[in-house]
C-alpha cells in the first residue's frame, strides 16, 4: 500500500492559511510609521530574507522525509537536537495561546459576547482541523481558503478605498527594525515548515510553492494592517471592519484565519513532540496543546508579543543557519553522536550574537547578519577540526 503525500497545491493551500492572519496584520500596523513607500519597501525586503530561509529550511526536511525536529538531529545530534524539540514545543504552545487571543479579541470586537466565548469556538474549530488530520485536509481547505481568498479582497477594497488622508510618517520606528518585524512571521515558521514538506509528493516543488505563497499572504497581510492604520488611522482591524458594515464576512476572516494558521501551530507541537519520545502520539498532543492554548487565551493578557518574536529569532535563526551550512554548504553526513558539542557551542555563539545585534540598528535586520556570521563561524569550526584529525 503506497503512503498518502500531499500535492503541490495541498501545500500551497496551507501555507496560504499561514499567511493569512490576524496576527500578521497586526505587526503590520506597527510599520505605517515609516510611510507607506518605506514600510513596503520594508516588508518585501524581510520577506525576501524570511521567506528564502524558510524555503531552505523546508528543502532539508522534504529531501530526508523527516520532520523539522528530526533534521535538527542530524547536525546537533540525537539527544542534542531534543533541546530545539522541547524549545519548539514551548514556543508552539505560546504561538497557540497567542493566536487563539488576537482571534478572540478581534471576534468580539465585532460580536461582543465575550472573550472567553470565542476562545472556545476558535479553539473547538482548531481541534476539529487536527482530528481531520494533514493528509485529509484538501477539500475542506479547499473551500475555507476560496472564502478567505474572497473575503481578504474585500477587506483589501475597504482599506484602500477608504479615501482618506494618508498620515505622515513618525520616527518611531527604523527602517531596520520595520525590516526585523517583517522577518519574524517567516522566522517563526521556520521549526515547522520541514513537518509539511516532508509528506509532499514532490518535495522541492512543495516547497518552493509554501514559501512564496506564504511570502506573498504574509506580504498582503502586512499591508493590509499597515494600510489600515495609514489611510483609516485605526490599528484595530475589528473595528474597520464594524465601521465597513462588514459584520460576518468580518468574523468570518477572524476566526477562520485563526484556525487555518493555528492549526499548524498545535499540529507541529505534536509532531515536535513525537521526537522526544517514541511512545508519545504527536495528534494527541496537538489537542492537548490547543487546549492549553484556550486556558492560557482566556486566563493571561497577551498584547505585547515583541519580545517573544525575538526570543523565537534567537534560537531558531543560528539553529538554522547550522543546518543549512550543514546540507548545502559542507554537505556532511548525519551525526550519529549523542551531542555534537562544536556544533551546540557554536548555536549557542549565534544565540548571545543575535540578542547583541539587538541594540544595533542595522538596515537589514539582525536576523540575516546573525545568520551569515554563525555559518562562517561554524564553516571554520568544522574546518580547523577536520584540520586536527
Amino acid at each position: 500500500m503506497t503512503e498518502k503525500r500531499t500535492s503541490v497545491f495541498e501545500n500551497g493551500l496551507i501555507w496560504f492559511g499561514a499567511g493569512v492572519s490576524i496576527a500578521e496584520i497586526l505587526t503590520g500596523t506597527y510599520l505605517a510609521d515609516l510611510g507607506f513607500g518605506k514600510g513596503l519597501l520594508a516588508i518585501i525586503v524581510g520577506h525576501i530574507i524570511g521567506c528564502t530561509m524558510l524555503f531552505l529550511s523546508g528543502l532539508i526536511g522534504g529531501k530526508v522525509r523527516r520532520s523539522a525536529m528530526e533534521t535538527a538531529k542530524m547536525s546537533f545530534g540525537s539527544k542534542g537536537g531534543l533541546l530545539f524539540s522541547a524549545l519548539n514545543v514551548i514556543q508552539l504552545v505560546g504561538w497557540t495561546a497567542i493566536m487563539i487571543y488576537d482571534g478572540a479579541l478581534a471576534a468580539d470586537g465585532i460580536l461582543g459576547v465575550g472573550n472567553w466565548v470565542w476562545c472556545l469556538l476558535i479553539g473547538g474549530l482548531i481541534i476539529v482541523w487536527i482530528l481531520i488530520g494533514i493528509e485529509n485536509l484538501g477539500k475542506v481547505n479547499t473551500v475555507a481558503m476560496a472564502a478567505l481568498f474572497i473575503l481578504t479582497i474585500l477587506l483589501s477594497f475597504v482599506i484602500f478605498g477608504h479615501g482618506g488622508a494618508s498620515v505622515a510618517g513618525g520616527e518611531d520606528m527604523t527602517f531596520g527594525a520595520a525590516v526585523e518585524l517583517s522577518v519574524a512571521m517567516p522566522l517563526s515558521w521556520l521549526p515547522l515548515i520541514s513537518d509539511y514538506t516532508r509528506e509532499a509528493e514532490k518535495p522541492v516543488q512543495a516547497t518552493a510553492v509554501s514559501a512564496v505563497v506564504y511570502g506573498l499572504v504574509s506580504c498582503w497581510m502586512y499591508v493590509i494592517g499597515m494600510g489600515a492604520a495609514i489611510f483609516t488611522g485605526e490599528s484595530d482591524i475589528a473595528q474597520i471592519m464594524v465601521k465597513a458594515g462588514l459584520g460576518i464576512a468580518g468574523l468570518l476572516i477572524i476566526v477562520f484565519s485563526t484556525v487555518t494558521t493555528t492549526f499548524l501551530d498545535a499540529y507541529s507541537a505534536g509532531i515536535s513532540s513525537e521526537s522526544l519520545g517514541e511512545k508519545i502520539h504527536g495528534k494527541w498532543v496537538a489537542v492537548v496543546v490547543t487546549v492549553i492554548g484556550i486556558a492560557g487565551a482566556i486566563l493571561f493578557p497577551m498584547d505585547d508579543i515583541t519580545d517573544f518574536l525575538y526570543f523565537i529569532g534567537s534560537v531558531f535563526a543560528p539553529m538554522i543557519a547550522i543546518q543549512i551550512a550543514d546540507f548545502f554548504i559542507l554537505k556532511k553526513a548525519e551525526s550519529k553522536r549523542t551531542f555534537e558539542w562544536k556544533t551546540l557551542v557554536v548555536w549557542l555563539l549565534g544565540f548571545v550574537i543575535y540578542r547583541w545585534l539587538m541594540n544595533v540598528d542595522m538596515v537589514v535586520g539582525n536576523t540575516l547578519p546573525d545568520m551569515v556570521v554563525t555559518i562562517v563561524l561554524y564553516v571554520v569550526a568544522e574546518k580547523l577540526a577536520g584540520e586536527k584529525k
